[in-house]
């Protein structure tokens, strides 16, 4: 798996690519949890994400935000990570102009800096938010969200309980040509202690039944 060094917009950003075999194939990108907190791409969850769109042939992406390993910068509270996720996706792009479709997964801070991700690029099609935190950051930015998508979180997560998590759900279940799948995992907590391969299983479960063309609808295309 290659490390690689590519341009962001607060200098250079560190990350690992997998290309696939084929030309055409699908690119994703995994985005870790809050750089403040020991976030960083080697994050097992998100490690074990990245391997799970290795495995099933796309051209795979984690990289590290600024200010972390060998990413140059200062942390940007959301605003210039989120111009480094758009880098990293452009990057990506440059060297397999003939991927037309992208998949977003993200852990905790991660999953709101890809769903905001999501709202910019259209050729999106899918993501996976792993833990959101919408008690801790804003996510009226999807109105509406364009791509259905797998949230997932822990029934004992104490940073972003449950029931915050379910009117961001509930919001999302309400728009037209998505689908949003919920998944629970019974006594998980945000790290997942005890339930990692659980979640990972359950991710790989979605994904493979979105790749068999289930739990989506046909949706209008968008304007880029």
């Amino acid at each position: 798996m290659p490390e690689v060094i590519f341009a962001g917009p607060a200098g250079r950003l560190e990350g690992r690519y997998q290309p696939s075999k084929e030309k055409n194939a699908p690119i994703a990108m995994v985005l870790h949890p809050h750089p403040q907190f020991g976030g960083t791409m080697n994050n097992k969850i998100v490690y074990d994400l990245f391997y799970m769109f290795q495995k099933r042939g796309f051209t795979t992406l984690r990289f590290n935000f600024r200010s972390i390993g060998r990413s140059q910068g200062q942390f940007d509270h959301g605003d210039g990570e989120l111009s480094d996720a758009a880098a990293a996706l452009d990057w990506v792009q440059s060297l397999h102009p003939d991927s037309k479709h992208c998949w977003i997964a993200g852990y905790s801070f991660g999953s709101w800096i890809g769903m905001q991700l999501l709202m910019r690029r259209p050729e999106i099609e899918g993501f996976i938010s792993v833990s959101p935190q919408p008690n801790l950051y804003d996510f009226s930015f999807l109105a509406p969200c364009p791509s259905s998508g797998l949230i997932i979180h822990g029934t004992d997560d104490r940073v972003s309980t449950p029931k915050d998590v379910q009117p961001l759900v509930d919001k999302l279940h309400t728009q037209k040509h998505i689908t949003i799948t919920q998944r629970q995992i019974e006594g998980a907590n945000h790290f997942y202690t005890n339930h990692h391969d659980e979640l990972i299983e359950s991710c790989s479960e979605y994904l493979d039944r979105r790749l068999n063309g289930e739990l989506t609808q046909p949706k209008p295309k968008r304007i880029r």
